[in-house]
């Protein structure tokens, strides 16, 4: 039976991280639901390049997931002048990606020369790119100073600077696609311009807040050797993502593509759906990370298992009950997906056979989740990333790869191999937390003088 206190408190922590992640799914459906009716090269252009933008994002952002790690141990020594120091470092970080985004920006053109986009669509989404690459360090930098807030316990600012974003994300949409108010319709460009404006104009609200909230007694004495550290620990933790990431974009490109526009159009759907399920469950399981680093920091390790139990369980209780209703009402789910024409009675059989497969891997996936966010909190990034690296290269992407491609395989056995994945990888995150290597981890060094 978990301790009330700390079953409050981890909620506590978690809804505002809930909203925050909630909202990103939200810019998303808005962006490609306000360009749909440009046509189908605007549609592409639009949801193809967002994608591709986050490709670009993902690194630096998963680097700064470190810094509530270092956040919250701080916290939890009582050093909020150190963990202030990592807020700034985190600024270092978005500095340095926006400054490399620059110098690849003029390799663009030849990238996308490279795919198999049509010219129309090629055109769109290199305007797009063009724009919101722009963005690049205002995003990493949200990140990077929400990473630090909630590692000091406080999740509730970021949460607002989100809701922010997404707010004005949504009305730039509506001023700059179809051009109202007297602002020019400039279309899959229009969208570009909203989310750097957007994202930007949060990022000035969340560097003022930051600034604001120094104390006169916080001596701000900034480390290149503590910065250096940030950056042994960070960059396996923004490899870890960029591996599952860059795994995920060849497994649907390739081999779902592979069976079918059908198949293809279904797969993303189940996985659209499965976001209502990962997203809150990702917030609980950073929620218990934030717990789990302010329990190391104050020297109270033997407290880590129990809050990784109350994390799983908390997790895990959300997403099968999701997982239920896939099984129970998976028709009612894929409805608003489906398509209008002869299309359709297919696309929702194969749906559907998806989707129930699906629920099969919720529990792997609150096991994984939760897992790898404390091990990540304790500082054991490199094992975390070896873990997604190998698992999702090495056995995910060509298991998948021989099965559907060369040996006829179906959406349910590319579904399977998903199933597959996230069940060795909640095991291997599972044996390395229970052999209790992370407690000989030393994240947090004393204060530079």
């Amino acid at each position: 039976m978990p301790h009330p206190s700390r079953l409050t408190t981890l909620l506590s922590l978690a809804w505002p991280i809930v909203v925050s992640r909630s909202t990103q799914v939200v810019v998303g459906l808005a962006d490609a639901l306000m360009v749909a009716h440009l046509g189908e090269d605007a549609l592409a252009a639009a949801t193809t390049g967002s994608m591709n933008a986050v490709a670009a994002f993902i690194f630096p952002m998963g680097l700064t997931f470190v810094i509530a790690s270092f956040s919250s141990q701080l916290t939890g020594k009582g050093d909020a002048a150190g963990a202030r120091r990592f807020g700034w470092y985190g600024l270092w970080v978005a500095v340095g990606a926006q400054a490399l985004t620059l110098a690849a920006l003029p390799l663009l053109p030849r990238l996308l020369a490279a795919t198999d986009y049509t010219p129309d669509v090629e055109r769109l989404m290199l305007g797009y790119l063009s724009i919101r690459l722009l963005s690049t360090g205002t995003t990493v930098g949200n990140e990077a100073l929400a990473n630090y807030f909630g590692g000091t316990g406080n999740t509730t600012v970021g949460m607002k600077v989100n809701v922010s974003a997404m707010i004005m994300n949504v009305l730039f949409n509506w001023l700059l696609i179809d051009g109202h108010l007297g602002f020019p319709a400039w279309g899959v460009a229009g969208a570009a311009w909203a989310s750097a404006i957007s994202t930007s104009l949060a990022f000035v609200a969340f560097l003022v807040v930051f600034l604001r909230t120094r104390r006169s007694a916080d001596a701000v004495r900034l480390s290149g050797r503590e910065f250096l550290r940030l950056l042994r620990f960070g960059t396996p933790a923004g490899l870890n993502w960029s591996f599952e990431f860059f795994a995920f974009i060849v497994f649907i490109n390739i081999v779902v593509a592979g069976l079918g526009t059908v198949s293809l159009a279904a797969m993303m759907a189940v996985l659209q759906l499965n976001s209502f399920s990962f997203m809150p469950a990702l917030a609980i399981s950073s929620a218990g990370a934030i717990l789990v680093g302010q329990a190391i920091g104050g020297g109270d390790r033997d407290a880590v298992p129990g809050i990784l139990r109350l994390t799983f369980a908390v997790a895990a209780a959300w997403m099968c009950l999701i997982g239920v209703a896939y099984v129970l009402v998976p028709d009612q789910l894929l409805y608003f997906f489906t398509p209008a024409g002869e299309n359709g009675p297919l696309f929702l059989r194969v749906g559907v056979r998806m989707l129930m497969f699906s629920a099969l891997w919720q529990l792997f996936d609150a096991a994984g989740i939760t897992t790898g966010e404390a091990l990540r909190a304790a500082g054991d990034t490199a094992y975390a990333m070896w873990s997604r690296g190998v698992l999702a290269w090495l056995v995910f992407v060509p298991g998948s790869w021989v099965t559907v491609r060369r040996l006829g395989g179906t959406e349910q056995h590319a579904v399977l191999w998903l199933l597959i994945y996230l069940g060795l990888l909640a095991l291997v995150l599972f044996l390395r937390f229970r052999s209790g290597a992370w407690r000989r981890i030393e994240l947090v060094e004393d204060a530079p003088h």
